[in-house]
This record gives structure tokens, C-alpha cells and sequence, in this order.
């Protein structure tokens, strides 16, 4: 699987660029996207599914090009959890799903078994029976990423898929994600850095329509790996200095003192030392470097 995007713009009618020059390949595993809200990562996944059409600019999909008379086609293979989901609130979590399998043209004794199987791994089994529209948020979010998942896609698309979950359910997602990840290809978008830190070994990031970065996680780390510090300090005039010219990405208290952690291009004015970078720590730097 294969999908390239080159030179992809997409503008809206009220002049909104979205996206803007867009180039990046999509490798097979799973790529995380991460930006900032408006960043375009909404954008670029409706573009992918076949919602909205590229103003400029090309999309392939193993060499299929991205034009009306290709979606038919191009839907086929892939599977896409919008951010904002709405499923047959009168149908339970069973009939919403064999409902979706059978407008996807799935066998029915197949379709059952894949429901089974994918309601045991997200642990909705013992809530088949409710309707959609008694469901919590996250409840829902799992119904949408099994219904994005029935029809064993190449291309899975999925926006905030762990969106409301507890920290066992993101794991279990997590890792189902990975499993079906093999030999084929997940684009991933979320706000949760943890989540892409523990599934993703490329990711993109998007900053106001351009791409900002594409590469590997490992690279992106090593890149901020001697601007991430660590300073201890007593004074709270210290920490509204620390606050007023550095980006914190963490707080903590040790001892009596305030253990703050920072992102700098430069060594801080005020004691401190160089740390371990985590992929929060090197978005943070990426966005504020550019």
C-alpha cells in the first residue's frame, strides 16, 4: 500500500486555506498526525476518505488516482472514523454494525464473525444489546472504529479514536491498532502525544495548512534532545520568569522544591540541566521553533 500526496492545496469558499502545498508520503504501519486545532489534519483525513475533493495538487492510492470516476474504487479500500460521529441512535451497537457490514457489501456469516471478534477486543461484548443513543462518548467512538474496521480496509483513517476512552481502553485500542497495522497502513491523528509515542514509529505534524514535519519518531526526539532542560527551583518569581520566556511542558514538586521542565533553544538564564526528551517534549519544541 501507497498512498502520495503532492503539492495538495486545498482552499475553502471563504477563502480559508486549509491546506497548503501539502507533500508526504504514507508508508505502510501506522503514521501518527499531529498539529494544533486548525492545524489541517481534519482536512487531509477528509480529503483521503473521499469527502472533499484537492483544489491542486495530486493524491494516489496504489498508483489510483484521487478523481470522482476513482472513488467508488478507492472506497473499497479503505475505512475512515470521522471525529464527529453519528450512528443510528435507535439501532443497538449488533444492528447498527451488521447494518454498516451489509451496506459495505460484507458476507453476513463473515460480517457476524469480524463484529464478534472486533466487539470482544474493544470490550463492548456485554453491551451488543444497548441502542447507539445510550452509549457514553467513548462507548460510541469504539462502535465507530469497529464499523470503520468490518470491511478489513488497506487504508484505515482515523480521527481522536481514543477520544473519551479510560487509560485500560486506550490501550486496548492502542494495541489493536498496531495489530492491524501489519501490512497495511493506519494514518492516525490525535491530540493524545502518548498514544502516537506508543504505537507510531513515523509521524507527520501540521502546522496552519503545511506540513511541518514528516519523518521518524526517533529523528524528531533526537532533534530537540539537547533543548529539553530541567530546573529546580523555591521562587515563584523565578517560575513567572521560567513561564514568561520558556515553553514548560511539565510541573512538578520534589522535596519542597518546583521541578520544572522546559524547552529552550538556549540554556535557560536560571540553574538547571539537561534531561531525557520525550516525543511531547520535541512537538513542543518543533512548534515554537518554526
Amino acid at each position: 500500500m501507497s498512498i502520495h500526496i503532492k503539492d495538495l492545496t486545498v482552499t475553502f469558499r471563504n477563502g480559508v486555506t486549509a491546506i497548503n502545498h501539502a507533500n508526504l508520503e504514507i508508508p505502510t504501519g501506522i503514521l501518527g498526525l499531529l498539529g494544533e486545532n486548525g492545524a489541517g489534519k481534519t482536512t487531509l483525513m477528509r480529503v483521503l476518505a473521499t469527502i472533499l475533493k484537492p483544489v491542486k495538487g495530486t493524491v494516489t492510492l496504489d498508483e489510483i488516482l484521487y478523481k470522482e470516476e476513482n472513488y467508488e474504487k478507492i472506497q473499497r479500500k479503505i475505512g475512515y472514523l470521522p471525529q464527529e460521529i453519528d450512528l443510528y441512535p435507535t439501532l443497538t451497537v449488533r444492528e447498527c454494525l451488521e447494518y454498516m457490514g451489509n451496506l459495505s457489501g460484507i458476507d453476513k456469516r463473515e460480517c457476524r464473525k469480524r463484529i464478534d471478534y472486533y466487539l470482544e477486543k474493544t470490550s463492548l461484548a456485554d453491551h451488543q444489546k444497548k441502542k447507539m443513543k445510550q452509549l457514553s462518548g467513548g462507548m460510541k467512538r469504539r462502535v465507530g472504529l469497529i464499523q470503520a474496521l468490518l470491511n478489513e480496509p488497506d487504508f484505515l483513517i482515523i480521527d481522536e479514536p481514543t477520544t473519551g476512552l479510560d487509560p485500560e481502553e486506550r490501550i486496548r485500542i492502542r494495541n489493536l491498532l498496531v495489530d492491524f497495522s501489519e501490512n497495511r497502513t493506519v494514518l492516525f491523528s490525535t491530540h493524545v502525544v502518548e498514544d502516537l509515542a506508543a504505537t507510531c514509529n513515523c509521524l507527520a505534524v501540521m502546522k496552519k495548512g503545511f506540513i511541518l514535519y514528516a519523518g521518524s519518531v526517533r529523528e524528531l526526539i533526537e532533534e530537540a534532545n539537547n533543548h529539553t532542560w530541567i530546573c529546580k527551583t523555591v521562587s515563584e518569581e523565578q517560575v513567572r520568569e521560567l513561564e514568561k520566556n520558556y515553553h514548560i511542558t511539565s510541573k512538578q514538586y520534589e522535596n519542597g522544591e518546583l521541578q520544572v521542565k522546559l524547552v529552550s533553544e538556549t540554556k535557560p538564564s536560571v540553574a538547571c540541566m539537561q534531561t531525557s526528551t520525550t516525543l511531547e517534549d520535541a512537538y513542543i519544541y518543533l512548534m515554537n521553533k518554526n
